[in-house]
């Protein structure tokens, strides 16, 4: 069995407020190989990332959430949009709809890493953050977090 990955997109491109646009694209050099019975990520210059321990559990739900919301924090710091309103018009979503996964911008980015490498807790969704508000500082969140484990 070998491991793949898959192109999920292409580079986006931005408008700004004068009207030009930029293309932006990332490019991450790695390779996947299987070792073992499991993949692991090979660097450039060759060396084998370790293997985690922690098993992981992707929450694909949240993550997109995520990407979203600092998708979406983007065109509003760009001027494309000018609110939370004028995103949802363009996504045909209601406008607290698109102002609650904004606030997942606010979030610490250590939080933010747990959740892209699938260690947060299990108990933590998305429907976790739409019921319970988050505090804005970022040690106060922490704690938050750290009750999960408790």
């Amino acid at each position: 069995m070998r491991a793949t990955i898959h192109v999920t997109g292409a580079a986006v491109a931005r408008e700004r407020k004068d009207g030009a646009q930029i293309k932006l694209s990332t490019f991450i050099p790695l390779k996947i190989k299987k070792r073992g019975g499991s993949a692991v990520v090979v660097r450039p210059n060759g060396d084998v990332g370790t293997q985690v321990q922690v098993a992981s559990h992707h929450d694909q739900p949240l993550q997109v959430a995520l990407t979203r919301a600092f998708y979406w924090q983007q065109l509003l710091d760009d001027g494309v949009v000018a609110s939370g309103s004028d995103i949802a018009k363009r996504e045909g979503l209601h406008h607290s709809t698109v102002n609650e996964l904004l606030r997942l911008c606010l979030l610490d980015p250590e939080i933010i890493q747990t959740i892209l490498a699938g260690q947060q807790p299990r108990c933590m969704s998305l429907l976790w953050f739409q019921r319970n508000p988050l505090p804005t500082d970022w040690m106060a969140q922490r704690e938050v977090v750290a009750r999960f484990d408790a």
